[in-house]
């Protein structure tokens, strides 16, 4: 049985709860509902209207409503008497198939009537920047290789240290804060764990870093690729496979190459086989394929993929084996939506499981340097329409999310994409309005 969330608004002072939801864009909703009226919330949920979400409904439909989930939740370190919950949306009293979190839920039972559990971590980069998202927030921060510089590092020391303090007061395990790759960009490592757990949290932390930089006069951001010289925002995913207990993973084994179990490779070959049909899910955004096999950075790599291809301990494939056990996905940005990043990662992992697909053997080269001599390795979509026609026709993503979903995901893209294409840049009338 569920716990109390009235029990537990009076154990622990709270005064407000938020019932969250993410919706298809990735964008956090929410209703504020006073902690003498969760109980009620907790029975029924918290009404919405999907039209006013991008979740593909018209004002026709009935109300929505956004059951919340007990063990979501996460007390705010820096308002401690409100409480966010995560919330499973409900129509009609069945579930609301086309939305992330269900999806999740479908495919987590889905792996458990296999006997297989997900555990997944994810490295979440984001820059800090001025209020006005013009530039970066430290001006002093221009070095040309400015990953893990010290000083810059400090001098964001107020921002980086309340949200590493607020993880590891929430039990995240949080365990290294470092700059990255980019002036004025920067990552925050917490323990992996299930991964609808992780989902949740990689939803709060993006919350949180907002938050808690704009309490501090900057502006956060996790844009795939907001300068055009610098390295994008990835997200990388780290995952493994256990057993329905949780306790062995099914991953490792000594005997195999990289310390990797036939289980892993077999997902690893449905990863591959799937990463350009499930790309508008983990790059979802017209931004999204500007990081992609961009140009050089002034660093002088760009720290994400260019081709879909797997090896051992090396960045510069969209998949590596940094160690036994376990395997880095590359491909993600900070605009994927973090329960379809987790949904769509197992899916393609089941289908590979499923269709025994083999990821062929591993490169052990610079793709950067030497990848366009290769003639068999596949590219990745060069745009977002092009990952949106490839997810449309995806028989995984179909199998995974069902019609609803990816027909509603589908739709709404291309509407975005559409947007973007009547849109007049700067960089268009500087070139064409002399032609």
């Amino acid at each position: 049985m569920a716990e109390s969330l009235e029990k537990v608004a009076k154990e622990k002072g709270i005064k407000y709860f938020l019932i969250s939801f993410v919706d298809l864009f990735g964008v956090l909703r929410a209703k504020l509902v006073p902690a003498a009226a969760i109980g009620q919330m907790q029975k029924d949920g918290a009404g919405f209207a999907g039209f006013a979400t991008w979740l593909d409904m018209t004002p026709a439909h009935p109300d929505m409503f956004g059951k919340p989930d007990p063990d979501s939740l996460i007390v705010l370190p820096w308002k401690p008497e409100v409480a966010w919950l995560a919330s499973d949306l409900w129509m009609d009293d069945v579930p609301v198939e086309a939305s992330p979190r269900v999806a999740l839920k479908r495919q987590i039972e889905k792996a458990a009537k296999q006997g297989y559990r997900l555990k997944s971590g994810v490295e979440c980069e984001y820059f800090l920047l001025t209020p006005d998202g013009a530039a970066i927030s430290d001006a002093r921060d221009t070095q040309g290789k400015p990953c893990y510089d010290q000083s810059a590092l400090m001098r964001r020391y107020d921002v980086i240290s309340e949200i590493c303090d607020s993880m590891l007061a929430l039990g995240w395990g949080a365990y290294q804060n470092d700059h990255e790759d980019a002036n004025g960009q920067f990552e925050m490592n917490w323990t992996y764990d299930d991964c609808l757990v992780t989902a949740d949290r990689h939803v709060f932390f993006k919350y949180m870093v907002k938050e808690v930089a704009e309490k501090h006069g900057m502006r956060a951001t996790f844009m795939p690729k907001p300068f055009a010289d610098l390295t994008g925002n990835g997200c990388h995913a780290h995952v493994s496979i256990w057993d329905k207990a949780g306790k062995k993973n099914l991953f490792h084994d000594k005997k195999g190459e990289l310390g990797m179990s036939t289980l892993a490779y077999s997902f690893l070959g449905g990863v591959l086989h799937n990463a350009d049909s499930l790309a508008a899910i983990f790059n979802p955004a017209v931004n999204s394929y500007k990081r992609i096999d961009a140009t050089v950075t002034l660093s002088g790599a760009t720290w994400s993929p260019n081709a879909i291809s797997y090896t051992g301990n090396n960045r510069t494939h969209m998949v590596r084996i940094p160690e036994a056990g376990r395997f880095e996905v590359r491909l993600a940005d900070g605009a994927a939506n973090p329960y379809l990043l987790q949904a769509g990662l197992l899916a393609a992992g089941l289908d590979g499981i499923a269709e025994s697909r083999d990821p062929g053997q591993r490169l052990d080269i610079n793709m950067y340097t030497d990848g366009h001599k290769l003639k068999r390795v596949r590219k990745l979509p060069l745009n977002l329409l092009d990952a949106i026609r490839l997810f449309d026709k995806s028989k995984t993503a179909r199998a995974a999310f069902g019609d609803q979903l990816v027909n509603a995901y589908v739709k709404l893209k291309l509407q975005d994409w559409q947007a973007y294409s009547t849109a007049i840049s700067d960089w268009e009338r500087s070139t064409t309005l002399d032609c």
